[in-house]
């Protein structure tokens, strides 16, 4: 069964390959390159096909802006079937941006550190992919200088994230109290994503105009940073955009040291990396509620909601062992049970939990990936090998889908993938899954 998955899931990654030398998402619902999408692309690819591994990397660090950026979105190509695009977006408007690349003028979490050493390890540590990773990690670093640079407003070695779509985590609930304290204005657009996937699985048109009003915001200051930082409504430190950060950096600290020299970028990225580690635990870990939370600078306030995000930390050694221990007691005590599988994406408990709607509450494989990971860590392997099987039968059973209900008897219908079909992440992590030794 294994080797039969392995292969269907080499179909989807191979048929969602484009010749610009990048892997879209889906076809239909996404058809250009995303900035975490092709981390985990890569991933899948590195274990069958390394060449397309590396030149999906490469595509991606290709579009990097000339102060570090790198986009959340790069439009290689034209296509009609996603909004809002390139046109939308208007990335040139920053004067450092890449004139080369249109793409938007947002990020998503900085995934390509350590796909960098993962890709490596899969290589047997070869010659080759080690020319590679010499070749690439420099650019990795200027991004995480970037972040650094322009981003951690009270030099904590955290970094902001000033729209929803920069954390991955595009509707989920906890998004709804900074939404209730703006008013945008009505947006007339053209929906594209409905065409394919049923409305009811994605945001709604109201939601829509609040992201498309920070991106106006972020257009009329020419996606500048500090004017962002200081007029958009949305200003957020998110637990796994800077769980994922600090896990890279761990990455390119280790990648330098086999490389050799680079002395002051590793003694840059460690500072960060122990910075950045105690302010996460200082300032985004909840006691009452037992795990990590977002942060609404703009209100010096915890956003005190459970979802998946808040397990993340575990991936980058963020929490104490102790810690650790409190963190699974919440996700088995909130998410798990004989009814569900792990890890829903939303607290299963809360009113505001929707298990079919996008990141309101089904499971998404590159979460439970990165808790996978973060359990293996901290020697929970007994939860480690459920989040694991778990994610294995959900595929199994639905299909490569985008997110699948965390219900195991869903009342609604006798399938639980939703979104959209043939997802490349989905197929790519099954593979490492499935490839890795026990």
């Amino acid at each position: 069964m294994d080797a039969k998955m392995i292969e269907r899931a080499k179909e989807v990654l191979d048929n969602n390959y484009q010749e610009g030398g990048f892997t879209i998402p889906c076809e239909g619902l996404y058809p250009f390159q995303w900035k975490w999408d092709s981390g985990f692309i890569a991933l899948g690819f590195a274990h069958y096909d390394m060449v397309k591994a590396k030149t999906e990397i490469e595509t991606l660090l290709n579009s990097q802006w000339g102060n570090g950026f790198i986009p959340h979105i790069v439009f290689h190509n034209h296509s009609d079937s996603y909004f809002p695009g390139a046109d939308f977006h208007q990335s040139h408007l920053h004067e450092q941006s890449n004139k080369k690349y249109p793409s938007t003028g947002m990020t998503q979490p900085p995934v390509t550190g350590f796909i960098l050493e993962k890709m490596l390890e899969i290589s047997g540590h070869s010659e080759e992919m080690l020319e590679f990773v010499q070749q690439q990690i420099d650019k990795v670093y200027q991004n995480h200088g970037y972040f650094y640079n322009h981003r951690d407003l009270e030099n904590e070695g955290l970094v902001y994230i000033y729209h929803n779509w920069e954390s991955g985590t595009d509707n989920s609930p906890i998004w709804d109290d900074i939404w209730e304290t703006m008013d945008p204005p009505e947006y007339e657009f053209e929906r594209r994503d409905t065409t394919h996937v049923d409305p009811a699985q994605r945001p709604s048109k109201r939601e829509y105009d609040h992201y498309l009003y920070i991106i106006d915001i972020a257009k009329k200051y020419h996606y500048e940073d500090d004017k962002i930082a200081t007029h958009s409504p949305f200003l957020v430190l998110d637990p796994l955009f800077n769980a994922i950060l600090i896990r890279s950096n761990e990455a390119l600290i280790r990648l330098y040291r086999l490389l050799g020299g680079n002395k002051d970028k590793i003694d840059y990225l460690s500072s960060k990396l122990s910075l950045g580690i105690e302010s996460f635990n200082n300032k985004l870990f909840n006691k009452e509620l037992g795990c990590y939370v977002h942060y609404d600078l703009r209100n010096n306030k915890q956003l005190p909601y459970v979802c998946s995000s808040s397990f993340s930390p575990l991936y980058a050694g963020v929490p104490s062992a102790e810690r650790a221990k409190t963190l699974v007691n919440t996700m088995l005590e909130r998410f798990g049970g004989e009814g569900r599988y792990l890890c829903a994406s939303f607290d299963p408990t809360h009113g505001r939990f929707n298990p079919r709607k996008y990141w309101r509450g089904p499971v998404w494989i590159n979460l439970n990936w990165l808790l996978y990971h973060g359990l293996q860590r901290y020697g929970m392997h007994n939860v480690a090998k459920q989040v694991k099987e778990d994610t294995i039968e959900l595929i199994t059973k639905n299909g490569f889908y985008e997110y699948f209900d965390s219900r195991k008897d869903n009342p609604d219908s006798p399938q639980n993938g939703y979104g959209g079909n043939n997802f490349s992440w989905s197929a790519a992590l099954l593979i490492d899954l499935l490839k890795e030794k026990n």
